[in-house]
């Protein structure tokens, strides 16, 4: 008799080691802070595995670095990351994780309110800010750019989650905040006094000091009321795995990622119709065998 694909893919992720939710595996997703882009495309992801019979536990996280050290360890079997902090875990730190697909463009917001006066990243000189919390890809990116920005130190900085950034902004505890993350991100398109602050001049420097990890973006117009295009820099998005992950999973959760790509809600930005093509540009990051298989099976 043939075996059914829900018991594959029962046998394949108990071979991966996954833990077991009653007489089902269970695949560990770790996503991001409330109110951003991982956390909804995650939990989009996990109710289409949940049809194909897994049993997901889906945990929020400060995003990309925790995530990455979670595959690590073993505390998590896939999550997402930017470019950034995953291309820093396998060639830096060579930490065992692997990339399934690149998945969308984030883009760095530097967000300050309407009529503060902070115009560009020098401004911010003197002035308090968040850099995102620790263990953040937000954290990297904006720690990269604020030190290519030297001298422009802020008086203080703070690690403050996106929400607890929005809220800070309005109360007037920090006068701007970075956020890495799709366009929109949906805790940003209610709050209806902020504004962009252009970070494009940055992106020479940062190639040349990082890679081709970073990219020429642009928020468009319209998106947090802005009213003209706010150039800035872009760095994509990735899900990965651990790279002890078995095959036939990874195949299965590439291949539902793209099955299920109208449903998921992804941003409009580059990447965000979740194409394959785009998706196996991963660089230094090695595509785990299970997601290569896939992609071989779409294109040959």
């Amino acid at each position: 008799m043939p075996i059914s694909r829900r018991a594959l893919l029962g046998l394949a992720a108990l071979a991966a080691g996954c833990s077991a939710s009653g007489d089902r595996p269970e695949l560990r997703l770790v996503t991001g802070t409330t109110g951003g882009l991982y956390e909804q495309l995650g939990d989009g992801l996990a109710r289409e595995l949940r049809l194909d019979g897994l049993a997901v536990r889906v945990m929020k996280t400060a995003a990309s670095v925790q995530n990455l050290t979670m595959m690590a360890d073993g505390r998590a079997d896939a999550g997402f990351a930017l470019a950034d902090s995953a291309d820093d875990a396998v060639r830096v730190r060579h930490q065992p994780v692997s990339a399934l697909a690149r998945v969308y463009m984030n883009y760095v917001h530097l967000v300050v309110r309407q009529g503060s006066g902070i115009a560009d990243v020098g401004d911010l000189a003197g002035r308090a800010v968040s850099i995102g919390l620790e263990g953040s890809g937000t954290s990297v990116s904006a720690t990269r750019v604020l030190a290519l920005a030297e001298p422009a130190e802020p008086a203080e900085v703070s690690r403050l989650d996106l929400d607890e950034s929005v809220k800070a902004l309005r109360d007037g505890d920090i006068e701007a905040f970075f956020w890495s993350g799709g366009v929109p991100t949906p805790a940003l398109t209610s709050h209806g006094d902020i504004a962009l602050v252009p970070l494009d001049s940055l992106v020479p420097q940062l190639r040349r000091r990082f890679g081709p990890l970073y990219e020429h973006a642009v928020v468009p117009s319209g998106v947090y009321g802005n009213p003209k295009p706010v150039p800035t820099v872009g760095t994509p998005s990735y899900l990965m795995c651990r790279t002890s992950l078995a095959d036939d999973l990874a195949y299965t959760v590439t291949e539902t990622l793209f099955r299920a790509r109208d449903r998921l809600q992804a941003p409009s930005a580059p990447g965000g119709r979740l194409d394959e093509r785009y998706a196996i540009g991963t660089g230094v990051v090695p595509l785990h065998p299970g997601a290569a298989r896939y992609y071989r099976s779409v294109y040959g």
